[in-house]
């Protein structure tokens, strides 16, 4: 098992690489060349700019039994195809029940965004502590049933 992660903006890297290194599995980050990223435990991949890039880079890494962390319900269903386990930043699994849900979900936002009526959907709220704890926990309990499997 490794673990991989859409790393462009994604505010748990730090807690990936702390629960990984407890239970010693690698971890990878990509990102794009617009991002600038530094560790002393994973391993970095830097991908070239472009659209989707770093998200096709990812995919084409991971592996059945592998660990996913992203944002993008793209990436996270694409990983799911392959066998992998994805998780979203907020501590959510993405399932083979959920996905596709979500990808709905995604579609029809970006409709809204998109039509000329005035549909402001409101952004994400600030990350807090209580976020971070809740994503350790899910994550956590990720890598435990991974490694049941």
């Amino acid at each position: 098992m490794e673990i991989y992660v859409d790393a462009d903006a994604c505010p748990v890297v730090r807690i990936v690489e702390k629960v990984a290194d407890e239970n010693k599995i690698k971890v990878c980050l990509l990102c794009d060349t617009n991002h600038v990223l530094q560790s002393d435990y994973s391993e970095i991949k830097i991908i070239g700019a472009g659209a989707d890039a770093v998200d096709f880079a990812l995919v084409n890494l991971c592996k059945s039994g592998d660990i996913v962390v992203t944002q993008d319900y793209g990436v996270a269903a694409m990983a799911l195809g392959k066998g992998a386990y994805a998780i979203h930043q907020s501590g959510r699994w993405y399932t083979n029940d959920n996905i596709n849900q979500l990808l709905m979900e995604r579609h029809i936002a970006k409709a809204a965004r998109r039509a000329k009526s005035k549909n402001h959907l409101s952004g994400p709220r600030k990350r807090t502590l209580e976020d971070d704890k809740h994503f350790e926990e899910s994550f956590r309990k990720l890598i435990t049933h991974a490694g049941e499997k």
